[in-house]
């Protein structure tokens, strides 16, 4: 397409769970839903059209060992827009992507900064290791660099102890998610245990990533304190993997690491009834390879039971409007995503996109 081309979605365009449209207009990359006066050089696109998919929980320029080159960040983004992804919550990264908005083909992202872990208690080359004296500091930093959000590391593996242990005093938690919250960024944390919570949770945590340690008991403190989670089932999946290579050293660890696992299916589902908000979020980069959005929200459908237009809006709707940004609103950038069928029939259908379309262009 051209500059002045004007593109022509119909079909059916979710604009929102109950707001369905027979088609929409691109016109200088934005949406409209008039039809445009004396339009020529026309595209038309037919099928179902979603707002382009969020991935709330992803790390673009990060590898198993850290920062990783240019090319490498730009291949990543890549591969998740060419799965529809085309707004990323960035939940920790050491490499500076900024870069990336200056490109109208790739997935807009929502930075979070660098992860901010205790010493020696997180994956080497990610985070900055600090000890909680610190932390206020360091998340007044990362709130700077960051797009409105800061992400902790909430638990991790004590090695004296031998088992997920929580990172942060109470007091030290409070005094930074204050600090956050007055430069006007939220604050979500890695946790995957369950003794790390409730502390974060009453310090005014934002949200909670993985959350494989939420609990009967715990439950209503979220509810109560309007406190999101990503479950990155995806990730989880790989909990028996970790759990087999530390089970000699570890014991403890690698037994609880098996019941979180075993368990975590039941977690997302009693959250989600609960009304507890749960987002798509795949924790790709890293060890994991990008683009599984469209797996991420079949493991909350098929594993954990959510209802797939719940699971369809923790991607798209709903998802948008938590971090912020617009979906298919007349005037906003026109980012979406075409399938041949009806995604909330069946929500297989994300892993095949028809179109891929990025700020008016059709890219895939």
């Amino acid at each position: 397409m051209s500059d002045h081309a004007v593109l022509h979605v119909k079909g059916r365009v979710l604009a929102g769970p109950d707001d369905i449209r027979d088609e929409l207009w691109v016109v200088a990359g934005r949406i409209s839903y008039d039809r445009p006066a004396g339009a020529r050089d026309v595209r038309t696109v037919q099928g179902w059209a979603l707002p382009g998919l969020v991935d709330a929980h992803c790390h673009v320029g990060l590898g198993p060992e850290g920062p990783v080159a240019a090319d490498v960040a730009e291949k990543q983004a890549l591969t998740d827009r060419e799965a529809g992804t085309l707004l990323i919550r960035d939940a920790g990264s050491p490499s500076d992507t900024r870069w990336v908005d200056d490109r109208d083909d790739l997935p807009k992202i929502v930075r979070a900064g660098r992860h901010i872990a205790r010493t020696r208690r997180y994956i080497r080359g990610y985070a900055h290791e600090i000890e909680p004296e610190d932390l206020v500091a360091y998340v007044a930093q990362e709130a700077r660099r960051g797009d409105g959000w800061v992400k902790l590391v909430g638990d991790w593996i004590d090695r004296e102890a031998g088992d997920l242990a929580p990172s942060w005093p109470r007091e030290a938690a409070e005094a930074a998610i204050a600090e956050a919250h007055r430069l006007g960024a939220r604050v979500t944390a890695h946790c995957f245990a369950e003794n790390s919570l409730r502390d974060l949770v009453e310090s005014g945590i934002d949200c909670i990533e993985h959350a494989t340690g939420l609990t009967e008991e715990l439950i209503p403190l979220f509810v109560e304190h309007g406190v999101a989670i990503v479950p990155t089932l995806v990730n989880i999946a790989t909990f028996p993997q970790l759990a087999a290579g530390g089970e000699a050293r570890f014991p403890r660890w690698s037994a609880h690491m098996h019941r979180l696992h075993e368990r975590r299916y039941d977690t997302v589902r009693a959250a989600h009834d609960a009304g507890i908000p749960v987002f798509v979020g795949t924790d790709a980069g890293g060890t994991l390879p990008h683009g599984l959005v469209a797996a991420e929200v079949a493991e909350l459908v098929t594993g954990a039971g959510l209802p797939p237009l719940v699971a369809l809006a923790a991607t798209t709707w709903d998802a948008r409007r938590w971090l912020g940004r617009p979906g298919l609103d007349e005037g906003a950038p026109a980012d979406l995503v075409v399938y041949d069928a009806d995604p909330r029939a069946d929500v297989r259908v994300l892993a095949a996109p028809r179109r891929v379309v990025v700020n008016g262009r059709v890219v895939g």
